[in-house]
């Protein structure tokens, strides 16, 4: 079994600095309209961002194995919260936008339910605990 650390730090404010075991800093920050609370990004805007990296490097990779020549790719996550507290998300929204030439829907479609079911431990994990629903939509260059 692996283990993931990590070490947050408070630096300032409710700022923390979230270093990885591999070295690289992500900053935390509260979010609320005070513009002194605006240095990071929120602890749950943080989560879907985890999210949308987690199945954007899993599509390229199995993409890229099926040789789909992808020239651009934007994923948006959009998360409803709940209205009280804790304010959990309860619906989870990802869509994937991929541009390429000749990008097969079916090639798109499989590399999207592997990622679902298999590859991606976040989407895996919050699927759990809330609904979540990714789409995906091709643009085709020329």
């Amino acid at each position: 079994m692996t283990e993931i650390t990590l070490r947050a730090t408070l630096t300032t404010g409710m700022r923390f600095d979230a270093e990885t075991a591999s070295g690289h800093h992500i900053l935390l920050d509260s979010v609320s309209q005070s513009t002194e609370h605006d240095s990071g990004s929120g602890p749950m805007e943080t989560l879907l961002a985890a999210l949308a990296g987690c199945s954007g490097i899993s599509m390229l990779s199995i993409l890229r194995k099926k040789r789909q020549d992808i020239t651009g790719y934007e994923i948006r996550v959009s998360g409803k919260q709940a209205e009280t507290y804790p304010h959990v998300f309860t619906a989870i929204r990802v869509e994937h936008i991929l541009t390429g030439h000749n990008l097969q829907e079916e090639a798109v479609q499989r590399a999207l339910q592997l990622t679902e079911e298999r590859y991606c431990s976040v989407s895996i994990m919050l699927s759990k605990a809330t609904t979540l629903i990714q789409t995906f939509r091709i643009i085709e260059t020329g």
